[in-house]
């Protein structure tokens, strides 16, 4: 018994199978996170190593290279990149997609701890972090009121932040802004001397006497008492009259010794929410959390705490949910408006309720039936996975239509509503199996695809794949089912419902004489194409040729940037520039800002933290956070405003402003994310300086650049302590010696922490502030060796003004610089075409090379795994036809609608002047899976009709191809109109999809047309090459 036999045969089995699934599917959808897209493993590592007070050059040698040398044998390793700055050495490590990141990072800590012992022995250990994108701050929240912003930040520190973190989901609460208080040691360097302390044994001193020690405990009686030993400061007196022994006997109070106070540690950042000073707490979410969730819970808590203190003013500033929720919501919206455009051009068709009913069914049930597979494969309800379903809602109907079609052929026939339901789908059901098939299988050769266009194009393919398998079992048990008890064969049935809705009937006339002339004009055109056919083949030809032409002019991308009605603008002064000078700047930028009508809000942070564990924030950077009006509320897009900005903000002098776009999709480039990147390598860093100075140049004179930069800055001026290792050898002085008592000098040191209130305040050493007024009083700091003795460090070392650099970077074990540019008004495809071919005439040095990367490379990348994808999907595509038809031959017949296809979608970018990025280049992967579908339903009835009816070749053709007309047009209208609201990319996360439906709905459209009128000649054409096989074979065998 087959399926559908089945099913008529048990209509309330079928119907409670539909209601479970229903039910099922509506759960399912209920409990399924949402996020913006899908979760991106990034394969990157990290290993990050301090050691104070060394610079660029000296960490490159001691820590940057062992470092490199050792995990470069670490397994599937891609790259390895690193930056040495003053203290700090960065390795990133690079692997290849779908490695296992937990056992390479274990693997890296394995090889990093072969090589420890060949690190500086005064070098922290190296720390290995796996870097995951999708633990990413998800909101800023700012605090105001009534209260000073030493007050602020106590409430910060004391309330929010412990209990934002431990709202489950929530990795860590950062607070930026504000003052920290401390106790202030002064000292007096000339007493210090005299009394023979160095800083470092002053240090040491307070902080053992900072201290509450267990000491066992004793019997009183019968009961145990524990011992303490209560040591800790409870005030600042008792810090003041602190005994310091000394090292010839006696001892001498603190007070004497250094001013002891409590103060304000020195401002190092500042936070502003639209002008006004606050305190910005930043929340990270944890690797593997939903941002919706997570974003929920921590409003909830807010509110929470707004109710428990009502004089603090609490203020959301970014809320990455509130997109994401907008994004899904408006492809929810575009979706459902698709369906109910494919339902309304059945009606036109069909003009029966029953009918469009019936065939209506197929979507919500299809749909809500995905649900049920999404949420048990572990997929989240992103734009990715809702654009598949809105991508598919036309074709969900396309099974129910071929199928109710002939079910209601087999009742004008004569049969039963039983009978004729049972063989109507009995008949189709190889066909629409196969349909659905070709339409699917585009998507096997994933397997292939790499990288994040694997991660983007797996939950789309697998969302399509399985609405499509849920399609067809709808179409082969639900249909029949409910025809064989609604469906009615009445020829006066239009005419009834003509009368009854009389306010549509002026549409039905329109309808029905468009059709009948497109009909008649159909007719004609094949008739004289078959008359013609090598005219036909050549016209077919020149349009496929003239497709070709525009995609030249179409350009590429990576991925449609989405406006989330955000921009960043990184300000960044002079190295070494104080504070308060970026803060001036700083401020002149937001007043510009003020005055754009669509800016709603303003976050500045200055000196604060960069991006990830690479960048770290100093008193000369700047991020502000520029927030729009939503998409409705305003006529401009993000970028428009941006430009603004960019030339209102450019002559802002003292200062390089950088203004980008905040997009979720900028997901190219590596470490350097600009659109433009190229690394040039080689050994010497003024060499590099110099090519990269001139690449800089020639970036700029290319039309759509902007913003030309390379990352090897101007060498800052500093004082350079050159070590005389004989004569600091005599004293007994190593080089680390004299650079940590260089620094606690100069700097300071936290010698401890005292706790007040429940809060902990660091107690800090300051060293002697006229040592920094000069070269010649910092040559007299000096450096206590073992023996108590005091060295000048003029004794032990000489000091030099020098410029050096403030980083080096590497990429493959090599030195390098990058030089990167941001693009407006073109496509990156065509600028980086351009700067390729002026850079090809640059003389080069020998030893020094460049590469392109960015953007441009990731799109290179991608486009390669998805040609290949491509190739790979024709070909299933041919096998499945093959079997279908049991030819070798015909179904080449039916590829050569795939050609057209292309051409249709090319001319579709054209026409709407997208790009073609990754989501167009998968809508060309699925035209190959979809636009066979017609030329299966025509040639199968061709053949069909000379089998079955003997009619002969010409007559099959002209008598076929009108009759199915208009089935033809009816699931192809319906797939195109289910796209529209897509392709027009209005709204929130629109831009995501349109580039694919706009490719689908230009190849269907234009492959349908030329498929009625250029398959049919084509089929000739391979049939009299057929029977001209057959008869040479015959010929050969007599």
């Amino acid at each position: 018994m087959n399926l559908s036999k089945l099913a008529v045969k048990r209509p309330v089995t079928v119907l409670m199978v539909t209601f479970i699934v229903i039910l099922l599917g509506v759960v399912s959808l209920t409990r399924l996170p949402i996020d913006l897209l899908p979760k991106i493993e990034v394969p990157v590592a990290i290993v990050s190593t301090d050691y104070s007070g060394v610079g660029p050059e000296e960490m490159e040698k001691l820590v940057t290279k062992p470092i490199e040398e050792s995990i470069a044998t670490v397994g599937n390793i891609k790259n390895i990149q690193s930056i040495s700055s003053e203290g700090n050495s960065i390795v990133v490590a690079e692997f290849n997609f779908g490695t296992d990141m937990d056992f390479a990072t274990l693997e890296m800590r394995e090889k990093v701890d072969m090589v420890k012992g060949f690190l500086p022995d005064d070098s922290k250990d190296p720390m290995v972090l796996k870097i995951d994108p999708n633990a990413m701050p998800i909101m800023e929240v700012s605090l105001s009121g009534g209260r000073d912003l030493s007050k602020l930040q106590n409430f910060a520190d004391d309330i929010l932040k412990p209990r934002l973190e431990r709202i489950e989901g929530v990795a860590s609460a950062d607070i930026s802004g504000g003052y920290d208080r401390q106790v202030t040691i002064k000292i007096d360097q000339q007493k210090l001397l005299g009394y023979g302390i160095s800083i470092d044994y002053l240090a040491g001193i307070i902080g053992s006497e900072n201290l509450n020690l267990p000491g066992g405990s004793v019997y009183k009686g019968k009961q145990e008492l524990t011992i303490r030993t209560m040591g800790e400061f409870k005030n600042v007196d008792e810090i003041k009259n602190l005994p310091i022994p000394l090292k010839t006997g006696g001892s001498v109070y603190l007070k004497d010794l250094a001013d002891v106070s409590m103060e304000f540690k020195d401002i190092t950042t500042i936070s502003r929410t639209n002008g006004d000073k606050s305190i910005s707490i930043s929340m990270q979410k944890q690797s593997g959390t939903n941002t919706v969730n997570v974003s929920r819970l921590i409003n909830e808590e807010l509110e929470s705490i707004k109710n428990d203190y009502p004089n603090i003013s609490i203020k959301t500033v970014i809320d990455q949910s509130e997109y994401i929720e907008q994004s899904i919501n408006n492809v929810i919206k575009n979706a459902v408006l698709g369906a109910l455009l494919a339902v309304f051009i059945l009606y036109l068709f069909l003009r029966n309720l029953r009918t469009t009913f019936i065939i209506g069914t197929a979507i919500p049930v299809s749909v809500i039936a995905t649900f049920i597979l999404i949420y048990f494969n572990d997929i989240t309800l992103n734009l990715m996975t809702l654009g598949g379903l809105a991508l598919g809602i036309g074709m969900l109907v396309d099974n129910a239509i071929v199928v109710l079609e002939n079910i209601y052929r087999f009742r004008q026939e004569g049969y039963s509503r039983k009978d004729a339901a049972i063989k109507g789908a009995k008949e189709v059901g190889m066909a629409v199996t196969a349909s659905t098939l070709t339409t699917v299988a585009v998507f096997l050769p994933i397997v292939f695809v790499e990288g994040i266009t694997s991660t983007i194009f797996k939950e789309l393919a697998l969302t399509v794949t399985m609405s499509l398998f849920a399609s067809l079992a709808v179409s082969l048990t639900l249909i029949p089912m409910l025809s064989s008890k609604l469906l009615k064969v009445d020829k006066e049935q239009g005419k009834k419902h003509h009368s009854r809705f009389r306010l549509f009937s002026w549409a039905y006339d329109v309808f029905d004489k468009l059709f009948l002339r497109v009909e008649n004009r159909y007719k004609k055109i094949l008739h004289w194409s078959l008359g013609h056919r090598k005219s036909t083949v050549f016209l077919a030809i020149l349009i496929f040729a003239g497709s070709l032409v525009s995609l030249t002019n179409v350009g590429a991308e990576f991925f449609p940037t989405m406006d989330e009605g955000q921009f960043n603008i990184s300000v960044s002064l002079p190295k070494g520039s104080e504070l308060e000078s970026t803060n001036k700047v700083v401020t002149e930028i937001e007043e510009r800002l003020f005055k754009i009508d669509e800016v709603e809000t303003v976050f500045t942070n200055i000196g604060g933290g960069g991006n990830m564990a690479v960048d770290v924030g100093t008193t000369d950077s700047a991020t502000i956070n520029v927030l729009v009006k939503d998409l409705d509320k305003r006529e401009r897009t993000t970028t428009e405003i941006a430009d603004e900005v960019r030339n209102l903000i450019w002559d802002i002098p003292g200062a390089k402003k950088e203004v980008s776009v905040v997009s979720s999709t900028m997901m190219g480039g590596g470490m350097n994310g600009a659109p433009v990147s190229i690394s040039v390598k080689g050994d010497d860093l003024d060499t590099l300086k110099e090519i990269g100075e001139d690449f800089v140049n020639i970036i700029k004179s290319v039309e759509g650049t902007r913003e030309a930069k390379s990352d090897i800055s101007e060498g800052i001026p500093e004082v350079q302590i050159k070590i005389n290792r004989k004569i600091s050898s005599q004293y007994g002085l190593t080089a680390a010696q004299i650079a940590t008592s260089v620094k606690g000098t100069i700097d300071g040191k936290t010698a401890t922490r005292y706790k007040v209130n429940g809060e902990e305040i660091d107690v800090v050493i300051k060293g002697d502030e006229t040592l920094k007024k000069s070269l010649s009083n910092l040559k007299q700091v000096t450096i206590q060796n073992q023996t108590g003795m005091n060295i000048p460090l003029s004794q032990v070392a000489d000091v030099d003004i020098e410029r050096g650099p403030t980083a080096i970077n590497r990429d493959a074990q090599s030195r390098v610089i990058t030089v990167s540019s941001q693009v407006v008004g073109r496509d990156l495809g065509s600028i980086a075409e351009d700067i390729k071919a002026k850079l090809k005439n640059y003389d080069m040095p020998d030893g020094y090379h460049y590469e392109m990367g960015g953007e441009n490379k990731e799109i290179q990348d991608a486009f390669s795994d998805l040609a290949l994808a491509l190739i790979l999907a024709v070909v299933l595509v041919y096998m499945i036809l093959a079997s279908q038809f049991e030819s070798l031959l015909h179904p080449f017949t039916i590829m050569l609608s795939v050609p057209l296809a292309f051409a249709g979608g090319a001319l579709g970018l054209f026409i709407t002047r997208r790009a073609l990025s990754v989501p167009a280049f998968i809508g060309v992967i699925m035209l190959a899976g979809i636009v066979v579908n017609n030329a299966i339903v025509l040639i199968d009835y061709i053949n069909t009709r000379r089998e079955k009816f003997e009619e002969t070749r010409h007559d099959a053709i002209t008598n076929a191809g009108p009759i199915r007309l208009r089935p033809i047009l009816m699931t192809t209208l319906t797939t195109v109109l289910g796209l529209v609201p897509l392709a027009l990319g209005i709204g929130e996360g629109a831009e995501a999809e349109a580039p694919m439906a706009t490719v689908v709905i230009g190849g269907l459209l234009l492959s349908t047309l030329l498929t009625l009128v250029f398959i049919p000649v084509v089929y000739t054409i391979f049939d009299d090459l057929t029977g001209f096989v057959k008869r040479k074979l015959v010929k050969e065998s007599n």
